[in-house]
């Protein structure tokens, strides 16, 4: 029986390389989207086009209601519940904090804080071994903007992945003796669309000098390391995070 993964924020960037590169490692998927429909159809289309098991499931994750009713799918359609790819965030238009609104802020911790909060809680309901399940994984997108702060763009971005970085820690405590690991990936400078939404397209490019490798990195070499944290390769691994950014 292949094993089940769900990965929010999946129809593009990060999310979509991940998926796919599960998919050809034998995961059976439940792919979360908010908005984009059509870059999430094709997705799927690509991924059922090739024998893969997939379904697709719109859902806002900062919404309890809206994040329940997923899983219920999942329960429905696999009857299980292996692994959680926590990737949906959101990224507001480049700004110094004392131009930021607290609506601003609270639309960034909503979606990557507390979405990130109701999927694990979900997802630990159901693979802990308290409850019966069968153990798993769950990941994290952190980002290394939570550790150089994000100055006079996101400092509201950067705060919301201090949080993701803080849970993981806890969580993979909480949880380490009911058979659930819990990591994060730290991504740098990542070439996707999510700059172009924030104001700047060619944002990466014109930062890469200052990454000692001298150039962006690609959401499949993310999709690596998100893929060897859900495995069996990293079984002693927990409470951990991969900094996959070129060493800035």
């Amino acid at each position: 029986m292949s094993k089940v993964l769900l990965i929010t924020g999946a129809s593009r960037g990060i999310g979509a390389e991940t998926a796919r590169l599960a998919a050809a490692r034998g995961y059976s998927l439940c792919l979360n989207y908010q908005h984009s429909e059509a870059a999430a159809n094709e997705l799927l289309e690509s991924l059922t086009d090739g024998g893969h098991r997939a379904i697709l499931f719109q859902a806002n994750v900062a919404e309890e209601s809206e994040v329940a009713a997923m899983y219920r799918a999942i329960d429905s359609e696999f009857g299980r519940l292996d692994g959680l790819v926590n990737n949906a965030g959101i990224l507001e238009q480049q700004s110094d904090l004392v131009e930021m609104t607290p609506d601003r802020w609270r639309r960034v911790l909503d979606i990557n804080v507390v979405g990130s909060f109701l999927c694990a809680r979900e997802a630990v309901r159901r693979m802990s071994t308290r409850s019966g399940g069968d153990g798993g994984a769950i990941v994290n997108l952190s980002s290394r903007a939570a550790d150089i702060g994000g100055a006079h763009e996101y400092v509201d971005y950067a705060a919301s992945k201090g949080a993701i970085d803080a849970m993981t820690i806890g969580l993979a405590k909480e949880v380490g003796d009911q058979g659930i690991r819990v990591n994060a990936v730290k991504p740098g400078l990542i070439y996707t669309d999510i700059h172009a939404a924030a104001g700047e397209a060619g944002r990466v490019d014109r930062l890469k000098s200052a990454v000692p490798m001298q150039r962006g990195g690609y959401p499949a070499e993310v999709a690596e390391a998100i893929l060897w944290l859900l495995s069996e390769a990293s079984a002693y691994t927990t409470g951990s995070f991969i900094d996959v950014s070129g060493g800035r």
